[in-house]
């Protein structure tokens, strides 16, 4: 695939994983980890995926300050300047709009994807091409376009996108709705309905058109980014950015723009995406034994157990017997044992 200068990658890695305790901790979350038990952490699986793309020195880290080195030590080909450090967190429209305001100030054509960085894709050729697609599109046309996943299932764990058409694989469509994380009755019925999409939370933009929805539908932040673009590429750069960074609206991308903007559209894909939201959606994308148990580990031994999910990478050897669909983790001296029907509590006993 032929790289494009006018192409920019933004990687989204602010976010600390607390689902994923004791895997993932706020010094060191699940986008820095080896989830998958292949060698790479999320974050490089994310630019491996895009690299085709466009250059390195085209992609983007926005991540919290406490992570740039992390970021600096899985990613040395990215430039320091491309990683753009959070003094505090402030949800998903900030970090975008000062993802989008520097690239402005440099390359003033850009064509924008804008990704998280804990997401898994399965298939890395389809995903090319889709994403190829869309840059096509934004190049041209005057639009927003978001990547809608289809459904396999009646998943209450992601927000979903409503087209207005049924949306036929490789077609662009105008988006009717952007639908909070259902139930599981209205889970089922988006499922059977054809029109609803799993929200990947990939966006693909000419970076004028974000710049002028913002400026339109969250002018205040707009006002921030200006006032920080003063600084782009100067010494003053840093203090300006804690200073003023700070004083955006915690506010997310959906909100700010997408539910608002007219020019939204879809394009329908299936590339074995996953949110890796938890320990259950790891289990479901990991190899399993003939018992339905997954395992990442040096040697783990299975005894009488099935449906488990096993994350022990740093201990040598593990022996576990007669467990029944229990989540088994150990990082850094800390353990986990508990059971994968009770795992929306992790977030809190790992405090």
């Amino acid at each position: 695939m032929e790289q494009d200068n006018n192409t920019h990658i933004v990687i989204m890695a602010g976010g600390i994983g607390s689902r994923f305790w004791p895997m993932s901790t706020p010094d060191y979350p699940k986008q820095f980890i080896d989830v998958m038990g292949v060698g790479k952490s999320l974050i490089q699986l994310a630019v491996e995926r895009f690299s085709s793309l466009c250059p390195l020195s085209n992609f983007w880290v926005v991540t919290s300050e406490q992570y740039v080195g992390i970021v600096q030590q899985q990613l040395p080909e990215i430039p320091l300047d491309n990683i753009l450090a959070e003094p505090e967190a402030r949800n998903t429209a900030p970090c975008i709009a000062y993802a989008c305001w520097k690239i402005k100030y440099k390359y003033p054509d850009a064509n924008i994807v804008v990704t998280p960085s804990d997401a898994l894709v399965i298939d890395v050729v389809e995903f090319r091409r889709v994403i190829a697609q869309a840059l096509s599109f934004t190049e041209v046309q005057k639009a927003i376009v978001t990547i809608g996943v289809k459904p396999s299932r009646p998943e209450t764990g992601y927000g979903y996108i409503k087209a207005f058409s049924s949306s036929m694989k490789n077609e662009i469509v105008k988006v009717e709705a952007f639908e909070e994380k259902p139930n599981r009755k209205v889970a089922e019925d988006y499922l059977a309905d054809g029109h609803y999409f799993w929200n990947a939370g990939i966006f693909v933009w000419h970076v004028d058109m974000i710049m002028e929805a913002i400026r339109k539908y969250t002018p205040e932040l707009a006002r921030v980014m200006d006032n920080m673009s003063l600084s782009f590429y100067t010494d003053d750069e840093k203090r300006v950015i804690g200073e003023l960074f700070p004083t955006c609206e915690k506010i997310s991308i959906d909100y700010a723009v997408m539910e608002k903007a007219e020019k939204v559209y879809t394009l329908s894909a299936e590339f074995g995406w996953s949110d890796l939201g938890s320990w259950g959606s790891l289990h479901s994308l990991l190899p399993q034994d003939a018992d339905g148990n997954s395992v990442v580990g040096p040697e783990v031994r299975m005894v009488d157990c099935a449906g488990c999910v096993v994350h022990t990478s740093d201990e040598r050897k593990v022996v576990i017997e007669g467990l029944k669909d229990y989540i088994v983790a150990e990082k850094n001296g800390q353990l986990l044992i508990c059971r994968l029907r009770n795992e929306q509590m992790i977030k809190e006993w790992g405090r």
